[in-house]
Parts: structure tokens; sequence; C-alpha cells
């Protein structure tokens, strides 16, 4: 049975908590992290974090088929009020620590290799530390693309656009839908399904990518 590591999966109505049932329903065995509430907590604003939290995988389960990288640190600032402490913090969480996961991931893959995938946000006038790190994010995983294919190892990024995981309220959710060409905003289940496709054999030709998983929404601009 493969297994799979998804990171950010302690809210019950995350992406990522949507994502663990259906890769579970797939024959994965999965294993999620975060800061608390998960089988394997960690602090990934640590640099030590991510090596430490794949050990603890491979010790306990064996080696890693997919990674999923669905964390992330978000606190709302824009240009004039974004403090150093704040962008280091969001640089850290959603740059730097997806890319000490990817390496120690690419590090014990089995020969016939794996499939990573992370979740990403375009998100970034008025919240730029939260989309300055995902750009970064965008830029390690298309990287590892090219750099890890050799090790049969795919790479994509999944842009999702607004999903209702519980912070969109009213006022939001009436401006939003009639914007969306599907006339609904996304679900988990939405993303779960894509995330699925992407980590299964089938979908390992599809690498390098950053796709727009919003069911058309981007497509307005």
């Amino acid at each position: 049975m493969p297994l799979a590591l998804i990171t950010g999966a302690a809210r019950a109505t995350s992406i990522a908590a949507g994502i663990v049932p259906r890769l579970t329903a797939d024959g994965w065995q999965v294993v999620t992290s975060d800061l608390t509430d998960v089988d394997y907590p960690c602090d990934l604003a640590r640099p030590e974090g991510p090596d430490e939290l794949v050990a603890a995988v491979v010790r306990d389960r064996g080696p890693i088929d997919a990674l999923v990288l669905s964390h992330a640190h978000d606190v709302e600032s824009g240009i004039l009020d974004t403090t150093a402490e704040s962008f280091d913090q969001h640089t850290a969480i959603n740059a730097r620590a997806s890319l000490l996961l990817i390496a120690a991931f690419a590090r014990q893959a089995p020969p016939e290799g794996g499939a990573i995938v992370a979740l990403t946000s375009d998100h970034t006038t008025g919240n730029l530390p939260y989309g300055a790190s995902k750009g970064a994010l965008d830029r390690i995983v298309i990287s590892a693309a090219r750099e890890l294919g050799p090790r049969q190892i795919s790479a994509n990024v999944v842009n999702p656009g607004p999903i209702d995981t519980g912070w969109i309220d009213d006022d939001l959710r009436a401006a939003l839908i009639p914007a969306h060409p599907l006339g609904r905003l996304g679900t988990p289940g939405d993303i779960a399904a894509i995330v699925s496709f992407l980590v299964s054999p089938e979908g390992r030709w599809v690498s390098g990518q950053l796709l727009q998983t919003d069911g058309g929404f981007s497509a307005r601009f």
C-alpha cells in the first residue's frame, strides 16, 4: 500500500482534510502533519522540522510515495504594514519548509519515484507576505520537477482558487459566486479529486506545472 504524507491537515474543513479520505479510498496509507491534532505534529517554522518529520514517518511507516504540501502561514498585511518578522515567518513556513520537505522526500523516495503536489495561491494584494512566499513555493516546486525528474519524481503546483473551507463569510460568498463560471465555489472534494490523479501512476506524466484548478474562476481576467 503506497504511503502519502499530507501537511496542514489539522483543521477539519481544510483542503488537506478533504484530500485524506479521497486518497484513503484510492488505496493509499495516509499520514498527516500540522502543529497539533494530527498523526505527526511538527513546527515547520523550525529549520530542523521538515527533516525530523520525514524521518519520523519513514521510521514508523516506511518510504513515502507522495508528498502533498497544504500547510500555510497567513497573516494579512500589505506593503506599508508588513514587518520583517512577519515576512520572514511566512517565508520560513510557506517556502523554506516546503523546500526542505521536498528535499527530504526525494532523498528517501523509493526507486520507482513518487509525486509531489503543493497547494498555492495568487492572493497577493493586501496579503503580501503570504502571496510572496507562495510565489516562491511555485518556483521551488517547478524547479523540483526538473531536478528530481531523473529520480522518477513528478512535481506540480495546484492553485485551487477560492475554496469554501469556512473562511468565506456571507457577503464575500455573495460576491464570488456570480463571478464564477460554474455558479458555485469550489470544495475540498474538488481539489482532492485533482490531487488523487496527480499522485496516481496515471497522473505522473503531468509534471512541472502550475495548474489553475479553480473551475474557470481565473479565466475572468
